[in-house]
């Protein structure tokens, strides 16, 4: 397999790991975005959060709940983000399911997204409906 993340999960490829159980591996990325960014990845490969069993997303998202708790005390963190990209629209670069846990402090000058505004109640409800019809 061609994947980068199977290849670190795999030891092919050098990384510096925070965690590592059966079902997980959690590393250092090398190009983060506070000191601490951490990666983790199930060691399953799936694409991405869609196409994922969903046995391996509950041990994945356990994991990094566990690492973000110490992340937090060991790095004596004011908030952290957790970021997941599905899809290249959306910033998705590894095709192998993973989480970024961003640590965050008060001045690190990070922003976040802008947000945007439904035009009325209508729209908003109108997008509300294809949601549940896609059920």
């Amino acid at each position: 397999m061609d994947c980068l993340f199977c290849k670190i999960i795999a030891k092919q490829i050098p990384s510096t790991p925070v965690y590592e159980d059966e079902d997980v591996y959690a590393f250092l990325d090398i190009h983060p975005i506070n000191p601490g960014h951490t990666l983790v990845v199930p060691k399953k490969h799936c694409q991405g959060f869609l196409d994922c069993d969903s046995s391996v997303v509950t041990k994945w998202i356990a994991a990094t709940q566990k690492i973000a708790q110490a992340m937090k005390k060991g790095l004596a963190l004011e908030g952290l983000n957790l970021e997941q990209n599905e899809g290249e629209v959306a910033g998705q670069v590894i095709r192998h399911l993973h989480i970024h846990i961003i640590p965050r402090y008060a001045n690190d000058k990070l922003k976040h997204w802008p947000g945007k505004t439904y035009a009325s109640m209508d729209e908003m409800r109108g997008v509300a409906e294809k949601i549940l019809n896609g059920f």
